[in-house]
Order: structure tokens, then sequence, then C-alpha cells
């Protein structure tokens, strides 16, 4: 089995196209769609695959959308393992305006599981032999599923005595980190949200990322800002990264493309302020591609020594 297991319990497929100008009623004469696997725990894996790393992910499948889910997955190479359900698999789709470069994101609500398909997920994550280094969880939580649903699979990893990692936002990640995880990688609103406070400013973010670490919560924080960078913290370290100088194409993936080179870079045995570095390579990579492209490794190594992580 793999050193990485990521877990997406909402998964997609994700169209992307783009228009000269999004306007109502008139009929929009698109360019060519490009068909990607979705779902932050799927994106996670085929960044971990594209760098090379020992990864397999799991997630439900169903209905004809889910049929092609699965095979885009294995067209790129990623090891995986499912959980057929009984409803459709969603999709998600993104417009780019050519005039203006703005982009719209749709996303649909995903089906809803039942007790036993969630529960099957979970089971699958159980059954990993050998047991993994890092689990990955990650997107949003469907219809029928507990929000307490990343806290049992939290529990499972410990089981198996892995790091989990989580990247989720609200109620599941309020709950998830109730018992403890290794590390959280909300953004900037997500952080608010979790805090239940403005956070108008860097001693702000810091003191907020800190509270959860000595409260037991979390070992590490790695807190996206956007345009403004992206912060590490721990117990004894807080890194923040300045934002590379790129004039974004598409934001879809980015998250998923930082957390992927993270992880890859931990299971790989790097330091976290290495592994910090990448990931904000890569996810800066990610912003250079159109629609749900995910980065390169190349463009992230090739970004990686220009990025500035300053200690705080």
């Amino acid at each position: 089995m793999a050193e990485i297991i990521t877990l997406t319990p909402n998964p997609a497929i994700d169209l992307s196209t783009s228009v000269d100008r999004v306007v109502p009623v008139r009929k929009l004469r698109c360019t060519p769609q490009r068909r990607d696997p979705g779902g932050g725990g799927v994106n996670v894996a085929r960044v971990v695959s594209r760098f090379g790393g020992d990864v397999e992910a799991i997630f439900p499948v169903g209905g004809f959308t889910g049929r092609l889910l699965r095979r885009l997955v294995d067209d790129e190479g990623v090891a995986n393992r499912v959980v057929e359900v009984q409803a459709e698999t969603r999709e998600d789709f993104s417009v780019s305006e050519l005039g203006t470069g703005q982009q719209y994101r749709f996303i649909l609500p995903g089906p809803p599981l039942k007790d036993t398909e969630w529960q099957g997920c979970l089971d699958l994550l159980g059954s990993t032999v050998p047991p993994p280094k890092f689990v990955v969880a990650s997107g949003s939580l469907p219809a029928g599923v507990p929000t307490d649903f990343y806290q049992r699979a939290a529990a499972v990893a410990r089981g198996l005595g892995a790091k989990f990692i989580l990247d989720t936002s609200g109620a599941p990640l309020a709950a998830a980190i109730e018992h403890g995880v290794y590390l959280i990688k909300p953004n900037l609103r997500e952080m608010r949200d979790l805090a239940g406070v403005e956070l108008l400013t860097q001693d702000d973010w810091i003191s907020a990322a800190l509270g959860f670490i000595e409260a037991g919560k979390v070992e590490v924080v790695a807190l996206s800002l956007g345009h403004l960078g992206a912060l590490l913290v721990t117990r004894n370290e807080t890194l923040r990264a300045q934002p590379l100088p790129i004039e974004p194409v598409s934001t879809v993936g980015a998250g998923d493309s930082f957390l992927g080179a993270m992880v890859f870079s931990l299971a790989r045995g790097d330091m976290l302020a290495d592994a910090f570095r990448l990931a904000v390579a890569a996810g800066s990579a990610a912003l250079t591609h159109e629609g749900t492209a995910l980065c390169r490794p190349a463009d992230a190594y090739q970004l990686r020594p220009l990025v500035v992580v300053n200690s705080i």
C-alpha cells in the first residue's frame, strides 16, 4: 500500500471552458471543454503522484459520472480504491471570461451518501496494510454524511499510526480537531470562522493558530492568505511566505496543489520549512494554468528558489 492515503467523501468531475463574455439570455459559444477528476483529496493525490510520491486515493463513485471519474483517475496513474454508491457522482464547472480574465466557478452539491456508503470509505481506510505515513482528508461533506466524519477518519488514522492532515471548513473542521490532528490548511476566511473572531492582523492570525496548537487540537497550521502569501505555525516556529508576483490565470486547484506538494515533501523526509517552501511554489505554479489543470512539478521546482520565507 501507499505512504500517503487521500480520502475524498465528495469527489467530482471538474469541467472547465471559456467564453468571450458572460451575459444573460444569449447562447454563449464556449471553447472546447476540459474534464479533470476533482474533489480535494483526489486533487491532492494527483499532485503527489505527479511529484513521484507513493499515494492512493479513496473515494465513492456512483453512476455514469462515477465510472468516468475513476477512469480519469486511472488515466493519470493514481492508485485508488472506491466505494460503489447509489447516487450519481457530481460535476462542477468553471467558466473563464476571456474579455476580462474573470473566472466563474459553479460548485454543485454532492449526492447524498447512505450510512453504509460513507462508512465504507472509513472501512477502506482502516483496512490499509501496511499502514501509511500520512492520511490526507479533504473537501466538503455531502448530504447524509455526519458532521464528525473527519473526526472519525482522524481516529482511524491514529489507529493506523498515521499523521492526519485535513483541509475542510466549518463544522466538520471544528469537530475534527476536537481530539487532535497533525495539520490543518485553512484559508483566512475558514480560520476566522474556526476562531470565531475577525483576525485582522498577522499577530491575530498567529495568536489564533497558537491557541489551537496549545489546546492540543493541531500540531501544524498552514494558513493560506491568497494574494498575501501563506503562514506556517507550529508550537516552536512561525514562518511567513511572501506571495510570488504571478498574474493568476485560474485559481482552481491552487490550494490542493499547495497541500499535495507539502505532504509529498513531508513523506520523503523533508524538514517542515522545506515542505512549506515547495508547497508555496506549487500553489503559485497552479495559478499559471487554465481550468483545473493543477500544478506541474517542473514549474513548482522552478519557482521554489524564488519563494521568500521569513521566520517571525
